[in-house]
């Protein structure tokens, strides 16, 4: 079984950090409220208990030793745990949320239809500082200390609690300038002869995997003018007629609405399975400032989703 630091120990290991930290017993006694003797003896037991002397003492003045040194690191991390430790309890017994919330957001998402909502949410709680950071890959939750994720696609961490807080479908998308030209495509296969946009990020790439309601399946390998790991560039193309694009309903919402892209080839889905989810890591009690996070958000987009064109 671990053993737990005492009391005594911590109340050690406090007076050496602010002795350290300050470089004076006189003035680490004013920043804790005690007295100066009181801190000397806390760290000479200190010392006694480790074997080693952490400090070189003068009249004037007080030093670390190079084992003090190492050691403050060590201690410095520990008094930030035990805060956060105790942050993070107080906010649950007040059920008030506050602190700072780490973030993981996809980019482009993330960017599209969460970050105008944030100030929403932080008006809302005014004690909760939010640290996001917008990046297209999946952190590492609980090796990076982030509090909470939003994903897109398929969950396959299992060390991960998911809350499913909007669907997702993949379409086929294409400006009407297009049809126009080209015609609409009646099956899969004619998108083999026709230009095509292609993110190259799909795993796929360059195949289209489509399916029937019927139970047929078809896949088609494409081509055409312009392809990119940017999704959003490939908004923009198909936009101006350049080709059909394969999209989920969330990247391309604002163009069905404005009618600058349409659906084609509606009858037949993209195969594509998962949907948009909130993530937490499973290893710990969830602070009451990332269960806000995850009810605030899943009720932004429920019962439909900000990008859904009715």
């Amino acid at each position: 079984m671990q053993q737990w630091p005492d009391g005594n120990h911590i109340a050690e290991m406090a007076a050496f950090a602010a002795v350290a930290e300050l470089g004076s017993f006189t003035k680490a006694a004013s920043a804790l409220s005690r007295d100066a003797t009181v801190l000397s003896r806390r760290v000479q037991s200190l010392e006694r208990r480790l074997g080693v002397r952490l400090l070189t003492r003068t009249t004037r003045h007080v030093a670390m030793t190079e084992a003090g040194a190492g050691f403050l690191v060590q201690v410095q991390a520990i008094m930030a745990a035990l805060a956060e430790a105790q942050e993070a309890a107080a906010a649950h017994g007040s059920g008030e949320a506050r602190g700072t919330l780490r973030l993981a957001l996809p980019a482009t998402f993330g960017r599209m239809w969460i970050a105008p909502l944030l100030p929403d949410f932080m008006a809302a709680h005014p004690q909760v500082r939010i640290d996001a950071s917008y990046a297209n890959r999946f952190v590492d939750l609980v090796a990076e200390g982030f509090d909470a994720a939003v994903r897109l696609g398929e969950l396959a961490d299992s060390r991960l609690v998911a809350r499913r807080i909007a669907p997702r479908r993949r379409l086929l998308c294409v400006a009407p300038s297009f049809l126009e030209r080209y015609g609409a495509p009646e099956r899969p296969e004619d998108l083999a002869r026709l230009p095509c946009l292609a993110f190259t990020g799909l795993a796929s790439h360059p195949n289209w995997a489509f399916g029937h309601a019927r139970g047929e399946r078809v896949t088609v390998r494409v081509d055409g003018p312009l392809v990119s790991d940017d999704a959003e560039a490939l908004v923009h193309a198909a936009v101006q007629g350049l080709g059909i694009m394969l999209s989920t309903d969330w990247l391309v919402g604002r163009e069905l609405a404005a009618g600058t892209l349409v659906p084609t080839l509606a009858q037949w889905l993209p195969q594509d399975e998962g949907a948009i989810y909130a993530v937490v890591p499973s290893n710990r009690l969830l602070p009451a400032k990332t269960r806000a996070f995850v009810d605030w958000i899943a009720h932004r987009f429920s019962p439909s989703p900000p990008w859904r064109v009715q």
